[in-house]
């Protein structure tokens, strides 16, 4: 398919803006070379997009079991109450006397997550996961300066954890302490109790897993922890399995984030935009990002807290994405909210029990929202890779799961099918599965070539990644 730039012929154009109603002015200094636009009709500009639209895959499309990344399909109804104007019209330079509509609805938000999260106060800023946990870090870090404890160096991050635990810990410049699994996919506790000391500033726990396992040792870790000064931090990327049902405050977490794009509304799919909003305990609050939005005499203002740790980003975060997550959480309420968790963990049980016939698991045993298989053995006995299963399944329209990941599992699948997928629709998806499990035994070359069906083939994936073409050249 071309791109739009190889499209079109020099003159032709189209006017979708009105004619300029000011004096023009121009630039003291201009480009010396034309920018370049692409010269095509209305027609062929609607026909390219929708062309391209045609090749894209969503929610909307079909069944998307992106592991870890929680791809649900999300009410429509969020993206009408995101969208009213008295949301989008609003500035953030605006007083706050003037915009009290929007810092309410942020104010209840905060009070709904906290109260889902056990935090006692919860701030937007966070433009997505891994800035949520560099702001719930960064509050550790703070804690303990301001106490004088400058020996904890070390955050300690389990191999279950999400890649970006490690990263975050060491922006903040904290030394990474990794700890193993247990072979139950949990915390090793008496890695964990080799490893914590006076050096301790905290530890980094995903729960449930990358593996899709919860922690059932979660209290104990924390008291460990707690236990030689350290503070802990709860990755809340995957509480789409236990929101409403159990709370990271009542396991001992001091602070978490929430991926208000993964569990609370709006796909993060394409790029974003996202919000990873940080909740914590009472007695970290003095270090949170300013301002906190708050309740005053007068009706909502804001709050600049004694200690802050600054901004982490301009104004009051993704603001619309908010919206949305207010919207789900209101919509589905008390009782919707851990009725979608545990739908989601019964759908990737069932998945699980009916694939297990064949297919290979990391851990077999209950599983949370995801679930992990291992392709060791298949790719061993056929040389059918868990990547030549995946493409097999784009030839079937299926989005793949997540592949070779975690790390921790070789060959590795993860499929998490989400709270609003039907049986009806899972039962499709896993004969699938399993017809292509035994495509690998009858005719392996035919998965070596998939996919044939689609409108690009194999592509060369290690080529692309060692030689990036990451811009147009023009002639």
């Amino acid at each position: 398919m071309k791109l739009i730039f190889e499209k079109g012929t020099p003159g032709r154009g189209l006017s979708l803006m009105p004619e300029c109603d000011v004096p023009e002015v121009r630039l003291d200094s201009e480009r010396s070379t034309p920018l370049h636009l692409p010269h095509v009709s209305e027609n062929e500009l609607t026909r390219h997009y929708t062309a391209l639209c045609k090749r894209l895959f969503g929610v909307n499309d079909g069944f998307y079991p992106l592991g870890s990344c929680t791809m649900k399909y999300n009410p429509k109804i969020d993206e009408d109450m995101a969208a009213l104007p008295g949301f989008t019209s609003v500035h953030p330079l605006q007083p706050a006397e003037t915009v009290q509509g929007s810092l309410e609805a942020l104010h209840l938000l905060g009070e709904e997550l906290g109260e889902i999260f056990g935090m006692d106060t919860v701030s937007f800023q966070p433009a997505a996961g891994a800035h949520g946990e560099l702001t719930g870090v960064l509050l550790i870090k703070a804690y303990h300066l301001d106490r004088g404890d400058t020996a904890r160096t070390k955050i300690i991050v389990p191999d279950s954890a999400h890649g970006t635990n490690p990263a975050t810990a060491a922006m903040c410049g904290f030394q990474v302490v990794n700890i193993p699994s247990a072979p139950d996919g949990c915390v090793d506790l008496d890695a964990l109790r080799a490893a914590v000391g006076p050096d301790t500033a905290g530890l980094m726990l995903t729960n449930p897993n990358t593996v899709g396992i919860f922690d059932k040792n979660s209290l104990e870790i924390t008291k460990i922890v707690h236990d030689a000064g350290g503070l802990c931090y709860y990755d809340g990327a995957n509480l789409n399995a236990v929101m409403g049902v159990v709370r990271p405050g009542d396991m001992g977490f001091d602070c978490i984030h929430s991926n208000l794009h993964k569990t609370f509304a709006t796909p993060h799919g394409g790029g974003g935009p996202g919000a990873g909003a940080v909740g914590c305990k009472d007695f970290l609050r003095k270090y949170m990002p300013a301002p906190l939005i708050v309740r005053t005499s007068g009706g909502f203002g804001y709050e600049y807290p004694e200690k802050s740790i600054g901004r982490v980003k301009m104004f009051n975060g993704n603001f619309s994405v908010c919206i949305k997550a207010l919207t789900y959480v209101l919509t589905l309420g008390k009782a919707g909210i851990p009725e979608a968790a545990m739908n989601a963990v019964l759908n990737a049980n069932y998945m699980m029990s009916r694939l297990k016939s064949k297919f290979e698991m990391a851990y077999d045993e209950i599983c949370m929202h995801e679930f992990v298989m291992t392709l060791v053995g298949l790719h061993k006995d056929t040389g059918v890779s868990a990547l030549d299963i995946a493409k097999g399944m784009l030839d079937n329209n299926l989005h793949p799961p997540t592949m070779y990941f975690p790390l921790i599992v070789h060959e590795a699948l993860m499929v998490e099918p989400c709270e609003t997928e039907s049986k009806e629709l899972m039962d499709e998806v896993c004969d699938i599965y399993l017809k292509l499990y035994e495509q690998a035994y009858s005719d392996p070359q035919s998965l070596h070539d998939a996919p044939t069906r689609t409108p690009v083939r194999r592509l060369d994936e290690v080529g692309a990644a060692r030689n990036m073409i990451l811009r147009y050249k023009f002639e």
